[in-house]
């Protein structure tokens, strides 16, 4: 139960890009296409998975003191590996991904689940939460590539579906498109959620700060 509620995470309820808002830096350049989408979210979890597996594996191992600059030299390892492999085999894909490849080391996503989850976890636990936060974050670059896509080129991976409906809009591939379709993304994903927002207001504040409770009701509505 605990496992497949650890690799199934990441999908929805804490999905990297919607829910933690993470990695928004490769979301909103690299997502002008499906194809550059489905690319970056699999090398991304491929580092994920590796990372993750490694630094559960060695978490008794690595001081305190020094673990972040461990961490970040474990995941740059894989980084080179996944980069080495696009080279050989994906050279296209490689070159348009291009500097956000070797960014992958510094990818808020990949640091926060080391730290909060793979050096307090088992390595099966680890390679379970590596590969849920990788497929959702595949997922979300995937659909916002294929949005913008669709509108601004007439097409979803690279094959013609709109292009004779209506007139492509360009803003939908430029920078602004991207910050458009990701706000509206995360607002209805927001909107139509089951997971509750909890309100705060003055309600058992322990804070001194001379207003009567009832007064602070008042002031909270």
């Amino acid at each position: 139960m605990k496992a497949l509620k650890t690799l199934t995470n990441g999908l929805l309820k804490e999905n990297p890009t919607f829910r933690l808002v993470l990695g928004t830096c490769p979301t909103l350049a690299i997502t002008t296409m499906a194809i550059n989408g489905l690319g970056m979210g699999l090398a991304t979890t491929a580092v994920l998975v590796g990372s993750n597996a490694v630094i559960a594996l060695t978490r008794k191992l690595i001081p305190d003191k020094v673990r972040i600059p461990a961490f970040i030299t474990i995941i740059a390892g894989f980084v080179t590996i996944v980069q080495f492999l696009l080279k050989a085999y994906l050279p296209a894909l490689n070159e348009t991904l291009g500097i956000y490849i070797p960014l992958i080391v510094v990818n808020c996503i990949i640091l926060a689940r080391a730290e909060m989850f793979a050096c307090k976890n088992s390595v099966f636990l680890s390679v379970l939460d590596g590969l849920g936060m990788g497929i959702g974050f595949t997922f979300a670059l995937v659909i916002m590539g294929s949005i913008r896509e669709l509108i601004g080129n007439g097409t979803i991976f690279g094959v013609t579906v709109t292009a004779n409906l209506f007139d492509p809009a360009i803003i939908m591939i430029l920078p602004p498109g991207g910050f458009l379709t990701y706000g509206i993304l995360i607002g209805l994903l927001n909107r139509f959620s089951k997971v509750k927002i909890r309100k705060t207001g003055c309600h058992g504040c322990s804070i001194q700060c001379g207003v009567s409770s009832s007064n602070k009701e008042v002031g909270a509505q």
